[in-house]
């Protein structure tokens, strides 16, 4: 019998996760036991791609019915001559201001990833911050997920580039176009969530 791929497994898991093969589900050890094997994922996830001028977010409505459907993205450009903390104030109010229109139940963001350069380091925490405490004041669950990771959950392969990325998200949310990247980069996040996570709030 062939093995399967990562990709494929991922798939299957988001289509019905109780049929997932061991190792699958060996990768949920650390979930909460009385949230495991309930079914598909089903929420409202605001997946958001950090950084400083150019967030993306992404709002995705998984049901028992549908893998995903998108109701919502947009691209945070902040213009490069806005100083630093007017765009921190910008960032919040962008994610304030989803979180009002859309019954948001769980939010997904891209973790920090290693740089060497310290003062783009200081940069991306703040602006991270800056997104997340606007959903910190709405009380809503927050999870991470390194940048492999969610390559490997979506498209199959952690070195997946964005252009893949890009088309994976498009296919899986039957999109009638590719999305602008950091959109995209987004809508994977949240996909991730839902094709890893067995939370169901």
């Amino acid at each position: 019998m062939a093995k399967k791929s990562t990709r494929s497994l991922w798939t299957e898991k988001l289509n019905n996760p109780s049929t997932g093969s061991k190792s699958s589900a060996s990768k949920q050890k650390n979930s909460k036991p009385s949230l495991a094997n309930k079914g598909r994922f089903r929420g409202i996830v605001l997946g958001i791609d950090p950084s400083l001028r150019g967030t993306g977010l992404a709002v995705i409505e998984f049901s028992s019915r549908t893998k995903g459907i998108l109701l919502f993205s947009r691209t945070v450009e902040i213009d490069s001559k806005m100083a630093q903390t007017d765009c921190f104030g910008e960032l919040f109010k962008a994610v304030d201001s989803v979180l009002k229109l859309y019954d948001i139940t769980q939010v997904a963001i891209e973790g920090t990833i290693h740089v060497q350069n310290f003062q783009t380091a200081q940069i991306m925490g703040a602006s991270k911050g800056a997104l997340l405490a606007a959903v910190a004041i709405e009380k809503l669950p927050v999870f991470e997920y390194a940048p492999l990771r969610v390559k490997q959950a979506v498209v199959g392969f952690g070195r997946a580039s964005k252009i893949q990325v890009s088309k994976t998200v498009s296919m899986l949310l039957k999109l009638k176009g590719d999305l602008p990247s950091d959109e995209a980069d987004a809508c994977a996040i949240a996909l991730c969530h839902a094709m890893t996570s067995s939370n169901e709030l």
